[in-house]
């Protein structure tokens, strides 16, 4: 997989698909690498976040500059690896480590009040008062068993997360 613009051989796309737990197909590989070779202007092997940030829904994202710190710098293998916990085949553990890694934003393994106030702050804008925010993040840990003082681990974020019944999904078009 050298270059980006090089062709993917049958060897690379199984490499590939193993990489991600045979999450997308072949022709999902292939779909996915057209598009990677598309973002890695300067054909340099991975995309940086000036080129992550030119696809509209990505920069539009209210969290985009967290996504940014995970996906800066990725190859081929990695931005699929990373796009397979999107996939409709993708268990809610993987979709919920994903998901854990945006709002564990200084990698120590727990995700603090703070942490989830954050990222509540990224979505909700304007539309929320930082006292609505602190309001219902309480009203959620409490109903879980969790207080603002509580650090979660991944296993009690998935706890968390489980009740609710997270949906997130990348549609990959096949040319």
């Amino acid at each position: 997989m050298g270059s980006a613009s090089s062709m993917l051989t049958q060897y690379d796309i199984e490499e590939v698909q193993e990489h991600c737990n045979d999450l997308f197909s072949q022709q999902e590989i292939v779909s996915l690498y057209q598009r990677f070779c598309q973002l890695d202007r300067n054909a340099k092997g991975f995309i940086s976040a000036d080129e992550f940030l030119s696809v509209p829904e990505f920069a539009m994202n209210p969290l985009s500059q967290r996504l940014l710190k995970m996906v800066d710098g990725l190859n081929f293998k990695d931005f699929v690896a990373f796009l397979s916990a999107f996939s409709a085949r993708a268990s809610m553990q993987q979709k919920s480590e994903l998901i854990f890694k945006v709002y564990d934003s200084d990698c120590n393994g727990k995700v603090s009040f703070k942490d989830i106030l954050e990222v509540l702050r990224d979505l909700s804008g304007s539309f929320m008062s930082d006292e609505q925010r602190e309001k219902v993040l309480t009203q959620v840990l409490q109903e879980a068993g969790y207080t603002r003082e509580s650090y979660l681990t991944l296993d009690d974020f998935v706890k968390v997360l489980g009740s609710y019944g997270v949906k997130m999904e990348v549609e990959v078009p096949i040319d």
